[in-house]
């Protein structure tokens, strides 16, 4: 059971706002020179107008605060970043059910539950691969309520498929009208994946589910 957590996005982000601010305070620096030059070679009988250097002042003050407010909305993204990656960790080793049909081929063995909001005079179960490719289906049970398919992992022809993340989808029909359905499967999570942009990744089988698609949890 792993977790990775990138910090590339932090590093970077603090790269950059350690960069403009010594980028600008590099300018500050030869503005500073320049008008400390200007003041000394001025006319005492005709003083420089000095709204002009103030102004310019009072916008190196407005960069430098808008860095500073980039810089700390860059640690709080972090923090919570981190704070997603320790929430998530809590799924690893539970068994999860997954909503939406997605389900884990593992070792020759899926499993899905689906629910009918009332009992159908038919039933057509289909089963397709990453690519949305048909590769198994079938009629299944008309019983209300829940009810359980377990797929031995072989297409039609009775052709051994490979591990992988398979979706299921329910057909199920009563006098010629559709019934309503819902499916789940479920499986342990064994990872924790925080690369794709720090958004947690559960890791069940083969495939990665997120947070959101997740309905129940246990042990």
């Amino acid at each position: 059971m792993t977790t990775a957590i990138p910090s590339t996005t932090a590093a970077t982000s603090g790269t950059s706002s350690n960069g403009a601010m010594n980028q600008l305070s590099g300018n500050f620096d030869m503005f500073l020179k320049l008008l400390t030059t200007q003041l000394k070679q001025q006319d005492p009988l005709d003083p420089m107008n000095t709204s002009q250097f103030t102004q310019q002042l009072v916008e190196y003050s407005q960069v430098e605060q808008q860095i500073d407010t980039n810089s700390n909305l860059q640690s709080l993204l972090s923090q919570g970043t981190s704070q997603s990656a320790a929430y998530a960790t809590g799924y690893l080793g539970k068994t999860v059910t997954v909503s939406g049909g997605e389900g884990s081929l593992a070792n020759g063995e899926a499993q899905w539950t689906y629910n009918l909001g009332s009992t159908a005079s038919s039933t057509s179960l289909t089963v397709t691969d990453a690519n949305g490719n048909v590769v198994y289906s079938g009629a299944g049970k008309t019983t209300a309520g829940d009810n359980a398919f377990d797929w031995n992992g072989k297409d039609n022809n009775g052709n051994r498929l490979p591990d992988g993340s398979y979706t299921l989808s329910v057909n199920a029909q009563v006098n010629g009208q559709p019934v309503t359905s819902t499916i789940f499967s479920s499986g342990q999570v064994s990872e924790v994946d925080m690369s794709n942009g720090g958004t947690p990744q559960l890791l069940v089988g083969s495939m990665e589910v997120p947070l959101s698609s997740i309905s129940s949890v246990r042990n």
